[in-house]
This record gives structure tokens, sequence and C-alpha cells, in this order.
């Protein structure tokens, strides 16, 4: 037991086992995603932030040490959104085309998401610096922290905020825009990338490809539209 206690501190203080692991797990809930037939509840992020918070319950090892092997993941988020101008350059006259409806949903859909965060929030008492980071949760990460930081809220829990909306609305989007009868994949996509931005342009991409390509637009749009609006937003709270 000593032998194996002694090798566990040198492995867990090691980058390479908690990149092994972040990868492992997302192979786990890929496989199981693929093997319900790609259901969108069996969220292949649910399911391997899941599965990687137990691993560290159960080490007790600190988010810091985790991160130290898992950055290397963090940083491929960049180049892996750089990459979602292909489908948009091969579908840039269906962008084109849809564009004024686009325009609308831009303005009312970062409105949307950040009002009625805010208003449930402050409804229920939530004030500080907690209702401040819960604003920008429908944009990506690295730019809701962005966003969140600068108007006093607390990045960390923004980035939380941000993942969960994420898996929330991949798990939903495709049961609730049938549900509603909207058809038109533009739409589709397009709504899924303003609300539910990486992981659930990633959804989109499963579906079909010009939901994807929309979905990225969307995520990418919300971007900036939310940086704009949220400041105008919080002059109502």
């Amino acid at each position: 037991m000593t032998d194996f206690q002694d090798i566990w501190t040198y492995l867990s203080s090691e980058p390479l086992l908690w990149l092994t692991a972040t990868l492992a797990a997302y192979i786990v809930g890929d496989s199981l995603f693929r093997a319900s037939g790609k259901k969108a509840v069996v969220n292949p992020v649910l399911i391997a932030v899941t599965l990687l918070a137990g691993a560290l319950m159960l080490t007790s090892t600190p988010y810091e040490t985790y991160f130290d092997g898992a950055k290397f993941v963090h940083f491929m988020l960049g180049p892996a959104t750089v990459c979602l101008a292909v489908p948009l350059y091969l579908n840039l006259q269906k962008v084109g085309k849809s564009i004024i409806p686009m325009l609308v949903a831009l303005i009312v859909g970062p409105l949307t998401a950040v009002g009625t965060a805010l208003g449930i929030a402050y409804a229920f008492g939530i004030r500080g610096e907690v209702l401040l980071s819960l604003a920008p949760k429908s944009v990506t990460a690295p730019v809701a922290m962005g966003i969140s930081e600068s108007i006093g809220g607390s990045p960390t829990l923004t980035a939380v905020m941000v993942i969960l909306t994420g898996i929330t609305g991949a798990i939903v989007c495709t049961p609730l825009l049938n549900a509603l009868k909207i058809t038109d994949y533009r739409a589709r996509g397009f709504a899924v990338g303003l609300t539910s931005h990486g992981i659930g342009t990633a959804r989109a991409f499963q579906v079909n490809e010009t939901a994807g390509t929309f979905a990225g637009v969307g995520m990418g749009a919300n971007a900036l539209a939310t940086a704009i609006l949220v400041p105008l937003v919080l002059t109502l709270f």
C-alpha cells in the first residue's frame, strides 16, 4: 500500500496523467453517446466532466494540479474555434442570404439571455458579484470570463455557468426545436450558437453541417453583441 501511495504521489504530480485522464474521459463519453444512437441526453461533455470531477474528488487532487495537465486541451480551444471558418467559407452564400433575420436574432437573443438570467437571479435575491457573474453565461468561455472580470464578476463562477449553459443547451436544443416545429437548419443552428456557444455548436455539427455552420456564426457574433449589451442591461439592475 505504501508503494502504491508513493507511485500515485509521483504520477498525480505529472501533467501527462491528467491530460490522459481528460482524453480518456471524453472517449468514454463519446463511446456512450454513439452507443445510445447519438441521443442528446447522453452528452459526451457532461459524461466527461462528471467522470473527471469524480476522479478529482476521490483523489483529493487540486484543480490547479489537474489544469497543469489539461491546459493543452484548453489551448486547443482557440485553434478549434478558428477552424469554424472553414464551414463558414463553404456556406458563405447561405449565410449572406440570411443576414437580415440573423441581425434581428443577434439583438433579441443576447438581450433575452442576459435579461432573463439577471432578472430571475435578481428576483431570488441574488446581488453583487454572483449576479454580475451570470450576465455573460451564454458566451464562449474566454470571452465570458473577460466580460465578467470587466464588470466586477467572478471569472471562475462565470466559467462554471458557461459550461452548465452549454451542456444544458446541447441536451435540450434538438427535442425543444423539434417540439417547436422549427425545421430550417439555419435557424436551428444560429439559435443554438447564440445560446449554447461552443458545446452547442459541436452538437449542431453532429446533427447537420448547415446547422453547425450557422451555430458557429451565432457563437462568434454573440460574443461581440454580449460584450456591448451587458453593460447596458446592467444599468437596469
